[in-house]
């Protein structure tokens, strides 16, 4: 390896990036690199001076990997200097018997089949995709990287999703959970999604509106896997929320201003679940999560959307 950082918009703070330093550039292997994250990832990567590596499913240009066949192509992880696996089943219901063993198996098999080619090939880092839902209904309490899974159906699957990283532990390597909240951007994930009653004026609250939502930006939640990346003394579990949760009335307040509409059409609880099924509206929509970024603040993050408001406005506008 050899070269330097150019720097960019998505430097870590704190970082040796951010401090100037020279640096050799790092080949990032990605899988899920097309998706909603993924894309940003790679241009971040780019953008900075680094060489991101799509692992594809397909036959086009690159590595490959099969998840049904379990195999990774020989020799994609050569030369590579960390790991971030993204790719996952979508979780948007209906969660029927066979759609939740979907989103079960494609991230165990999924993660234990790059976290055993991690093992292999002796990489260093593997940044791992995982999920706030770890926790499940936590009602008012405030929820760090310390505190216990829950009992439903997503709890479940997030434990045994970051379970499968243990042949990358085994043999050494930094292992990151990222428990990602909800991930705030016009152009993919849920809030798309969010915006639509509010275009046709009947956006409001969901349920009785009091469950905690915990969100961060895309942008912040690329600096901060680039962050930790950087950071050698970072592993674990990571909530990847913003330090400002707020209750789900709040939040559709926020998107309502942002958009220039009225957030006064509540949605209730028992129509989510006619519509989703109990298990999902619960799970996705009326539990409450009040993360804290504990250990992003201790390794020296800091938050470019920390407020609700200006990181709605920024992600509508976005």
């Amino acid at each position: 390896m050899q070269g330097m950082h150019t720097g960019g918009d998505y430097r870590s703070p704190g970082s040796p990036i951010a401090s100037g330093r020279r640096l050799e550039i790092m080949r990032v292997l990605i899988t899920g690199a097309s998706g909603f994250i993924g894309s940003s990832l790679s241009a971040a990567l780019r953008e900075r001076g680094d060489v991101p590596v799509p692992l594809r499913r397909d036959g086009s240009a690159g590595p490959t990997w099969d998840i049904a066949a379990g195999r990774v192509e020989p020799g994609a992880l050569d030369d590579v200097d960390a790991v971030v696996h993204l790719a996952g089943e979508p979780i948007l219901p209906p969660w029927t018997a066979r759609k939740k063993e979907r989103i079960l198996q494609s991230r165990v098999r999924g993660t234990d089949l790059i976290s055993r080619a991690v093992a292999e090939a002796g990489t260093p880092v593997l940044v791992s995709a995982s999920g706030m839902d770890f926790y499940g209904d936590k009602g008012e309490d405030l929820v760090d990287e310390t505190a216990s899974p829950g009992s439903g159906f997503m709890s479940g699957v997030v434990s045994a999703w970051e379970a499968a990283t243990a042949p990358a532990v085994a043999a050494g390597a930094r292992v990151v959970h990222l428990r990602s909240s909800l991930v705030l951007d016009s152009a993919g994930g849920s809030l798309p999604k969010m915006m639509i009653p509010f275009r046709l004026f009947f956006g409001g609250p969901m349920g009785n509106g009091r469950q905690w939502w915990s969100w961060i930006t895309l942008q912040d939640q690329v600096r901060a896997i680039l962050h930790l990346i950087d950071h050698g003394d970072v592993a674990g579990p990571v909530n990847m929320a913003s330090p400002g949760p707020v209750r789900n009335r709040r939040f559709m307040q926020a998107l309502g201003e942002a958009m220039g509409r009225p957030s006064w059409f509540p949605t209730p609880a028992f129509g989510l679940r006619l519509v989703l099924g109990k298990d999902a509206a619960d799970a996705l929509l009326l539990e409450s999560k009040r993360l804290v970024p504990a250990a992003l603040e201790r390794s020296g993050f800091v938050f470019d959307h920390p407020v609700i408001d200006g990181a709605m406005e920024e992600a509508v506008g976005g």
